[in-house]
């Protein structure tokens, strides 16, 4: 997602327009990343916040089976196939080594699942693990390695479009990516769909939990020929449906006001991206850093701003920007989902809304494959087999100076790159990134960020075990590398974390990772 958004922000500063099939092969990959992220993102990052592991150990596998057959025609939910499950699950308790299933609150009385719904849901998850390997070879073949994409080009793509070539995308490449696509979507609509509308009732006090801000902006994308996009962009504020307001990337800023940056501004108002400063200056104590000095100053994100607003991002963002904007394949899937529940949309304002506002998206990303794979045949077919635009754009032609906007909702929510391009160089280069949305510190004002207001009011059973902040906190899917930027260009040490883990602290960090954006 980083490597769309930094050859974006060039194309928009030297005003370059890619080919048609450069524009559907972003679409496909950006779209595959999406299921598969959220599908990761759901079982293996998020579902043990809500299911209960040892608990399955207690399960009937015939009873497993009955209620897997009641939620879908999903072909593994034989009572032998749980029972087998269970017996690998009760190898890995006996055996001490219980691998991705060793640190988690097992037994919090927040756990809410009978029996033989955790065993159904920890098959799944150890069936997510293999599903996610095969689809994403999508990505191998059309950009040569996941992650990191190697064939995003400045003008276009560097993956060669041939139906008479073997080293090219051909019809045997388009078969191969129809089928990654039919295994995605079949996972997607007989597993994980089924699964949260498994799970949900047992927590559906979730709904009014983990709210936050009730701001939510998304920057929109995948376009189609027009350059309209699939999911619209805009903003909302306040919950209200009714108005989606225009989104107007001069209008952001970043304050460091609570953050260890300095910052030339002093006038509480922040800096748009292309003034952005990133100069680290840590207040905090000397060593042995026994602990940290959070008074003034508590973190390394920055807090960006929309028109003075903090605002939510990810897939609930662009699902309600979306079902504001009458997007009618995201109203008809929600409100299928909200009729399976009984329940209305004012429940999406919470950290189950946003758990279940992920589902939807990827279902519909996952219809969405193939239609853009039979574009790219179709375009194919009728001997368009340009991916890159060369001419024109030269260094020897660019302006003096040029600024560029390069945008793109990664699977965490909006990302943007803002370049400052002068004498043919880079004058200056900022990332705002998703989880420097949601997990923003407070402002020049104190007003909190995504994170800090969702997490008002929620209760918790026990605080050395934090069950509930975790599920609404990883509801946002967080990745605190992706937010904090940090380099010496000559390859020095420029900051130090020392961290004494205890147990009560290893579960809440086991989750929190680092992957794209």
């Amino acid at each position: 997602m980083h490597a769309l958004c930094s050859v974006r922000a060039v194309e928009d500063a030297l005003e370059i327009e890619i080919p048609n099939n450069a524009r559907i092969l972003r679409n496909l990959i950006e779209a595959i990343q999406y299921v598969q992220d959220h599908v990761i993102h759901f079982y293996h990052l998020h579902a043990l916040d809500w299911v209960d592991v040892v608990s399955a150990l207690d399960a009937d596998p015939a009873a497993t089976s009955k209620l897997a057959q009641s939620t879908s025609d999903w072909g593994k939910s034989s009572a032998s196939y749980f029972k087998g499950v269970k017996e690998k699950l009760g190898s890995y308790v006996s055996s001490g080594q219980l691998g991705p299933f060793a640190n988690a609150y097992w037994g919090h009385s927040a756990y809410k699942l009978p029996p033989e719904a955790n065993l159904m849901a920890v098959a799944h998850y150890l069936e997510a693990l293999d599903w996610q390997r095969v689809v994403i070879r999508a990505h191998a073949l059309l950009g040569s390695k996941n992650p990191h994409l190697q064939t995003y080009l400045v003008g276009g793509m560097a993956a060669p479009i041939d139906p008479n070539s073997q080293w090219a995308i051909n019809a045997d490449t388009i078969a191969q990516l129809k089928g990654m696509f039919a295994t995605a979507k079949e996972f997607v609509e007989k597993v994980y769909l089924p699964d949260v509308l498994a799970v949900a009732p047992f927590y559906l006090e979730w709904a009014g939990i983990g709210g936050g801000l009730g701001n939510f902006l998304s920057y929109g994308d995948y376009p189609d020929a027009s350059g309209e996009f699939f999911l619209p962009q805009g903003y909302i504020l306040g919950k209200d449906l009714s108005t989606v307001h225009t989104v107007d990337h001069q209008d952001i800023v970043e304050h460091v006001d609570h953050s260890w940056y300095e910052s030339d501004n002093g006038n509480g108002k922040g800096l748009h991206p292309w003034k952005g400063e990133t100069k680290p200056k840590y207040t905090g104590p000397k060593p042995p850093y026994e602990f940290l000095n959070t008074d003034e100053k508590y973190t390394w994100m920055k807090a960006p701003r929309l028109s003075d607003q903090a605002m939510e991002v990810g897939p609930l963002a662009r699902m309600l920007v979306a079902y504001a904007s009458g997007h009618e394949d995201v109203q008809a899937t929600v409100n299928t989902v909200l009729g399976a529940l009984g329940v209305g949309p004012e429940v999406l304002f919470s950290t189950l809304g946003r758990t279940a506002a992920r589902c939807v998206e990827t279902v519909i990303m996952a219809q969405k494959l193939d239609e853009w794979t039979n574009e790219l045949a179709a375009s194919m077919g009728s001997g368009d087999l340009d991916i890159h635009e060369w001419s024109g754009w030269e260094p020897e032609n660019w302006p003096a100076e040029a600024f560029g906007w390069g945008y793109t909702e990664a699977p965490r929510g909006a990302l943007g790159h803002w370049i400052h391009i002068k004498d043919q160089k880079i004058h200056n280069y900022q990332c705002v990134v998703p989880s420097t949305w949601n997990s923003s510190p407070r402002d020049a004002s104190g007003a909190p960020g995504a994170y800090e207001s969702a997490l008002i009011g929620t209760p918790i059973a026990d605080p050395e075990m934090p069950l509930e902040v975790l599920r609404t906190i990883h509801s946002f899917d967080p990745c605190m590398a992706c937010g904090v930027h940090l380099l010496d260009a000559k390859g020095r040490q420029i900051n130090q974390v020392i961290m004494k883990p205890t147990s009560s602290y290893i579960g809440p960090l086991q989750t929190l990772r680092s992957r794209g954006g």
